[in-house]
């Protein structure tokens, strides 16, 4: 059965190519970027399936507008990914007040916004499937990522919950969790810090220059990336965290490893807080 999607941020990276991927196998699709005129060649391809529309998703009018158009245009909506988001890189005391809060705006409470009006869209329905972009940086941060990783975190906390609520609903949530992917996101979806402080020069500069090195040599493919949420929609029991590419894969293997010898390491400590009641 064909599915009706909106996916947001769909002008470049992975937004982009799954909107191709959802178009090429014959599914709808409300396509959104905050300059949909960026879409227009994927309408024209597709004109009996593709709809595009502006959405910024920090303007509660522009997602209410977005979610009445998909549903007059399709009679339905099956599967929403929040993919719109952005990328701040610095140390924490480098960044502004306005700089932080923004990163917070789009990449969480935008996020945030679209899932709390679509909710009763599926909750009238009884179905439908939240994808949820996140990073490798939610599965364990880096040095340099402090506000946007807080962002990721905060949106996988919002879906663990989410989850629970709509499981008896029949609304599904998952987190796709890549890693290095070869999009456009260090190069045009990456804000950094205005400031530059010495003393984070072997932290916060070493992982940038990492990241610059490899800005077109990441080994994930989109398009495959694609495929992969699209079997993760077809799947009748869909994971919480679909995590994407080795690089990804191994670090939450790390980092599981690593949580646990910390836990054994001070599990006595821990322990030891609880106390009898009087």
């Amino acid at each position: 059965m064909n599915k009706t999607w909106l996916i947001t941020g769909c002008s470049s990276g992975f937004g982009r190519a799954l909107a191709e991927q959802v178009l090429q196998r014959g599914d709808k699709l409300l396509a959104t970027a905050r300059k949909p005129e960026q879409l227009a060649d994927m309408q024209a391809r597709y004109p009996e399936t593709c709809q595009v529309a502006r959405l910024d998703v920090t303007q509660l009018p522009d997602i209410h507008a977005a979610l009445e158009h998909v549903q007059r245009i399709f009679g339905r909506l099956d599967v929403v990914v929040n993919n719109a988001g952005y990328g701040l890189l610095g140390a924490l005391e480098e960044f502004s007040d306005e700089q932080m809060r923004r990163n917070m705006e789009v990449n969480f409470f935008g996020a945030v916004q679209v899932i709390r009006e679509v909710l009763p869209i599926f909750r009238a329905q009884k179905s439908g499937h939240i994808i949820n972009m996140t990073a490798a940086a939610a599965i364990s941060n880096y040095a340099g990522f402090s506000i946007y990783g807080a962002s990721k975190f905060a949106l996988e906390g919002l879906s663990e919950s989410v989850a629970a609520e709509g499981k008896s609903l029949g609304i599904k949530v998952t987190c796709v969790e890549p890693g290095p992917f070869r999009t456009d996101f260090i190069k045009r979806s990456m804000e950094r810090a205005p400031a530059s402080i010495s003393d984070y020069e072997n932290t916060v500069g070493k992982f940038a220059g990492f990241l610059d090195k490899m800005d077109g040599k990441q080994p994930g493919d989109p398009t495959k990336a694609a495929l992969a949420i699209i079997s993760c929609v077809d799947a009748e029991v869909a994971p919480l965290r679909l995590v994407l590419g080795k690089y990804a894969i191994d670090k939450v293997e790390r980092s599981s490893k690593m949580r646990l010898r910390e836990l054994e390491t001070w599990k006595e400590v821990g322990l030891s807080a609880d106390g009898a009641l009087a």
